[in-house]
């Protein structure tokens, strides 16, 4: 399934939805239809577990071709959101996890040369996620150095604490698209953080694609424009530490709970690693894409204080 989160206008509350061709199924109403209760957002539905799926997946099978009258709107009259909206915890971020990108950094900013032995893990907080099309801020008195990452998006379906690598993909409720946005130049004694975590600074979206469609994750390819140039092409199969590797190894101190997101790295190609560097200015348009989840677009705009 690809399940949405979307509003119907700009004063409409959130929903959650699940598409289904060109249509938008609002999963409450859906319920409703056929006299059953049904979560109205994604975090509810990631909480009733494998039970709410199956309801949910039961549902989309008794609408069949002609969902109820009232329960679908058309994708091209909805406003998507971030899946999650508003994520409980800060997401989980990991830095240098493909191989040519460990290279990159080394030489452009000053990381460690040296292949990680462990994952290297920063956060971005709930205020720094947006969804499909939202601006991208650029504060030119804070930064002069803004840089994309395109990423693999994981949301934890089930609570994960000190598991072992080989059950650790139960864990997961579904995958998303993400940009991880840095200030390169907001990097402060190492910390990450206020590089990574500025408001608009998570890009997540357009939906969440359950885990059973995506059975290896390790097999996607992904890739970025900038104003339309590709900057950023690659697999996941690339990826040092390998999703299930990265559950496993944030489990064994940090409790993952229903809707926490990992981030899981970037592949080469970014900003900062090239020659002549290159950065991102209001104006440009960016442009990001998972195989077999989405495309998330985003223009940079002036959000410069007067």
């Amino acid at each position: 399934m690809k399940l949405v989160t979307y509003r119907t206008g700009v004063e409409a509350a959130a929903r959650l939805g699940v598409i289904s061709e060109d249509l938008v199924l609002d999963v409450a109403d859906l319920g409703a239809a056929f006299g059953e209760a049904m979560p109205d957002t994604m975090l509810g539905l990631i909480d009733s577990g494998r039970a709410g799926l199956a309801a949910l997946s039961a549902l989309l099978a008794r609408a069949g071709s002609v969902p109820p009258i009232g329960t679908a709107t058309a994708l091209t009259n909805v406003t998507l959101l971030a899946p999650i909206p508003r994520p409980r915890k800060n997401v989980f971020g990991i830095g240098l996890n493909y191989l040519d990108h460990v290279a990159e950094s080394a030489a452009a900013l000053d990381t460690d040369a040296a292949l990680p032995k462990q994952p290297v893990i920063f956060s971005k907080p709930p205020t720094s996620v947006i969804g499909p099309d939202g601006p991208i801020h650029h504060n030119k008195k804070i930064t002069q150095q803004l840089d994309w990452e395109v990423e693999l998006g994981v949301i934890i379906g089930s609570t994960a604490r000190r598991v072992a690598r080989e059950a650790a993909l139960a864990h997961v409720f579904g995958y998303t698209v993400l940009i991880d946005i840095s200030a390169r130049d907001c990097r402060r004694a190492g910390q990450w953080i206020y590089s990574k975590g500025q408001d608009t600074f998570c890009p997540m979206g357009p939906c969440i694609v359950t885990a059973d469609e995506i059975p290896d994750p390790q097999v996607l390819d992904l890739w970025l424009t900038l104003n339309g140039e590709e900057k950023q092409r690659s697999n996941t199969s690339h990826m040092l530490f390998k999703v299930d590797e990265l559950i496993a190894d944030i489990s064994q101190g940090i409790t993952l709970e229903p809707g926490d997101i990992i981030a899981s790295g970037t592949p080469a190609g970014v900003g900062a690693g090239r020659s002549p560097q290159e950065w991102m200015w209001p104006g440009d348009r960016l442009v990001a894409c998972v195989e077999g989840i989405g495309t998330l677009r985003h223009a940079i705009i002036d959000a410069t204080p007067e």
